[in-house]
């Protein structure tokens, strides 16, 4: 199995992951996986059908986060056993991840979204935090929410907005 996956097949390669770690009885593996199989299904069902392969991607990597914060927190109070738990959960989840967009990736993006006409006249009516809003929308509408870390693309648009034009 290859490490990257196209994003169309995460729910397959899910459930193909799990068949093999139940045929090879590795438990956490499977128990891992069918928490987030869990999520996804409560999300085909709020989605009445199958959810998009992009809100799989991020149900994914929502459950990697949340198992790398409690692994934080165990070992904040000294469990260093379930700390590791945690981590190898998170460890087999981000295995089933994308890559993120590069930072130059983002920058290019919102480069170009911030020389659009409707944003540049947003940034020069007033202060350049309220066209925030704005370039945030015409960002998401050319990338994928679940391909990158929302708080790169806000520091990247902030910087890029603070700038001197």
């Amino acid at each position: 199995m290859s490490a990257f996956c196209s994003r169309a097949d995460v729910r397959s390669r899910l459930m193909l992951e799990l068949k093999e770690a139940m045929k090879s009885k590795d438990t956490l593996k499977s128990t891992t996986i069918r928490s987030v199989l869990s999520e996804v299904y409560a999300a085909d069902k709020a989605a009445s059908g199958a959810a998009p392969p992009s809100a799989v991607v991020g149900i994914l990597r929502k459950a990697a986060t949340r198992r790398v914060d409690a692994a934080a927190e165990f070992n904040k109070a000294a469990r260093q056993d379930l700390a590791e738990k945690e981590q190898q959960e998170a460890a087999i989840l981000q295995s089933f991840l994308p890559p993120l967009l590069p930072e130059a990736e983002i920058d290019r993006v919102l480069q170009d979204v911030l020389a659009s006409p409707s944003i540049t006249e947003a940034v020069a009516k007033g202060p350049p935090q309220k066209a925030l809003g704005q370039v945030f929308k015409a960002f998401y509408t050319q990338v994928d929410k679940s391909n990158v870390d929302p708080d790169v693309v806000r520091q990247r648009a902030q910087a890029l907005l603070a700038q001197p034009r």
